[in-house]
């Protein structure tokens, strides 16, 4: 378990895991008023937290599944990155493809946050690459078994 520094700047609890293995701790949005987002409609919510990740972390930001599946409400950028040198307030890109107006009211959760270890890549350019069995078979090369 590693230790995330947080100011809260909002009036909502900490993010906590719901159970014991969860993967991801509920974000919750910080508002004045109400939100409407119409179908197809894209607004940045904020929650009111500000994190310090260790170097070598990201924060990932993903879709609650139940809003997903009963409103039709998902982030944008899935899954949006926090980087670990970003000190800027946490907001979450949501979007409706539903075809209902959806209100996001105070409070609600509304995306999750999963913290990963991340890592940075050089690359290094060069002529050939490695064979594999696969190749350069792309989307759908494996088929459907």
């Amino acid at each position: 378990m590693i230790e995330i520094k947080v100011i809260n700047k909002g009036h909502q609890p900490l993010p906590e895991y719901a159970t014991e293995q969860s993967a991801g701790m509920d974000l919750r949005a910080n508002l004045e008023a109400p939100v409407e987002l119409h179908p197809l409609q894209r607004r940045l919510i904020p929650t009111g937290l500000h994190i310090a990740l260790p170097q070598g972390y990201e924060a990932q930001v993903r879709p609650r599944s139940g809003l997903a599946l009963k409103r039709g409400i998902t982030v944008l950028n899935s899954p949006g990155t926090i980087d670990a040198d970003y000190r800027g307030e946490v907001g979450v890109v949501l979007v409706n493809l539903s075809d209902e107006t959806f209100i996001v009211n105070d409070g609600e959760r509304i995306a999750q946050m999963v913290i990963a270890r991340c890592e940075q890549a050089v690359l290094k350019s060069v002529e050939v690459l490695d064979a594999t069995e696969r190749g350069e078979g792309g989307y759908g090369h494996t088929g459907v078994k």
